[in-house]
């Protein structure tokens, strides 16, 4: 048995009937899609995927894109985007999707306009909005079937899941300053949308308590060996702190790296905070506390609302609730 009219024929039905309960359309009673299936298994019917698709207009694959222009020397296996990639990958493959992944350093304005014409795929989810929102936004309001992990700002078209990272940057600060470390500074670049919210919740929850940060912001890149040089420099030009509020966890683990280096134990003479609770968290020398995005959750969450977005739904953007995960780094 090769074809749908094979199988149509042997149970007694059209084509047109067996494919959509093969497909489990609801339109077909359910007694009939069980039947159908079970008789698909019993004569060894696979039904091809390329008519499906050009009967349905679908390819079952959603595009991957993960756009670097603030940072392009970070690869693929950072371990922030290989945690979502595999999560997503999960996620899509339960759904019977395949994923197709495209590292971009964007070079104009309509890049990911361009990936959007050229896609074969069904939808898009982009990880991250760099220094790339007003070309994401500008795609979202003519491009639906698009989810971003990133933040939220009012008046966005874009719909972006990810965790209330000014919230998580005010948790982090917050338990520095209520375990009694009073010079505190802030490690990460704050031009880029989700570190920028972290940094003005560090800001907040010391003018909860009107303490003023001992210094602004250190933009320190995302890999690990430039993160490590540069607050081995921050260190070395005489700058002293009591505390880190990282950005990521990346940057705290090369925050304690630099540190050790420098004679300076964690937590006595430096507390430090990181962002995301990765895996590497638990493992690190202290380990490390730091603010948790539920980072499954919000993978689940991308591909659901990407699913509603392909079949014609305006589903919302969602926030993600940090949680603050104490551990020996900042106790």
């Amino acid at each position: 048995m090769t074809t749908l009219a094979d199988l149509a024929r042997v149970a007694g039905l059209s084509p047109s009937t067996v494919s959509r309960a093969l497909a489990g359309n609801p339109v077909i009673r359910q007694e009939t899609r069980d039947r159908v299936v079970a008789l698909a298994k019993a004569h060894g019917f696979t039904p091809d995927p390329v008519g499906r698709n050009l009967r349905t207009g679908r390819t079952q694959t959603i595009s991957v894109v993960m756009p670097l222009g603030h940072e392009v020397g970070q690869p693929i296996s950072d371990p922030f985007f290989i945690t979502l990639l595999g999560h997503l990958a999960d996620a899509l493959t339960v759904k019977g999707y395949g994923l197709l992944l495209s590292r971009v350093i964007p070079t104009g304005d309509a890049w990911l306009a361009g990936v959007a014409d050229r896609s074969r795929a069904d939808g898009i989810l982009v990880i991250g909005q760099s220094d790339q929102m007003a070309s994401i936004e500008a795609t979202a309001r003519t491009y639906r079937p698009m989810v971003i992990w990133g933040a939220q700002f009012p008046g966005l078209t874009q719909c972006v899941v990810g965790s209330d990272n000014r919230l998580g940057g005010e948790l982090a600060t917050q338990h520095l300053l209520q375990a009694g470390r009073r010079h505190l500074v802030f490690f990460g670049n704050p031009d880029l949308p989700e570190l920028g919210e972290r940094y003005r919740g560090f800001l907040s929850a010391h003018e909860a308590v009107s303490v003023a940060p001992l210094a602004h912001a250190l933009p320190v890149h995302l890999t690990p060996q430039t993160a490590y040089e540069t607050i081995l420099a921050f260190l070395d030009a005489g700058n002293h702190f009591d505390g880190v509020v990282a950005a990521t966890d990346i940057i705290a683990l090369a925050t304690i790296r630099a540190l050790h280096e420098r004679g300076l134990r964690v937590p006595h003479d430096v507390a430090v905070v990181g962002y995301d609770d990765l895996e590497i968290a638990i493992h690190a020398t202290p380990a490390l506390t730091t603010v948790r995005q539920d980072i499954a959750a919000g993978a689940q969450a991308m591909v659901d609302l990407l699913l509603r977005r392909i079949a014609g739904e305006n589903a919302p953007s969602r926030v993600l609730a940090p949680e603050l995960i104490i551990r020996a780094s900042a106790p």
